[in-house]
């Protein structure tokens, strides 16, 4: 394995401490392929009231790229595993910044893109800490509801996103 792959590690590893000195559990994944085929992300963490999956990129100054299939990834295992996917970008002398898929940039490719430009207006880790919890039960009840109706064919995208705004 050449040096990127070290540098990775490396601030896949400042996350997680990052993370825990604020108060989260953290777990990192292992870094091989898992059983069931699918990637996992590079990291979970869960405050009590706020749990997140997060694949993890850095880059020098050069745009971060994610493939659609790291991001199709992440949002199925959060999902299943009841927690907020978040892409965490870190740029050379800058903090770590933290997206929802849906808010990236999609190429043409179907790949997903961020800039440093864009990264810096992102959430940060304590806006991660500042998330509202399982005490807002009712909006995530109606998120859930729905979602459910959306995913039945009862509602239309734009139906949805009127009745959530």
């Amino acid at each position: 394995m050449g040096g990127l792959n070290t540098k990775g590690d490396r601030r896949e590893r400042e996350l997680v401490n990052r993370l825990d000195a604020v108060g989260f559990a953290v777990m990192r994944a292992p870094a091989s392929g898992s059983a069931t085929g699918r990637d996992l992300p590079d990291v979970l963490a869960g405050n009590g009231s706020a749990f997140y999956a997060i694949e993890a990129k850095s880059s020098s100054g050069d745009p971060i790229y994610l493939d659609g299939s790291e991001v199709e990834s992440l949002i199925y295992f959060a999902r299943n595993f009841g927690a907020a996917p978040k892409v965490g970008v870190r740029f050379d002398r800058e903090a770590w910044y933290f997206f929802h898929p849906a808010e990236l940039h999609t190429t043409d490719a179907g790949n997903y893109r961020v800039k440093k430009e864009t990264a810096l207006g992102g959430e940060t880790i304590d806006d991660l800490m500042a998330a509202d919890g399982p005490d807002d039960e009712s909006d995530d009840d109606r998120l859930r509801e729905v979602l459910s109706a959306l995913a039945q064919g009862a509602l239309t995208v734009d139906d949805a996103v009127a009745m959530l705004e």
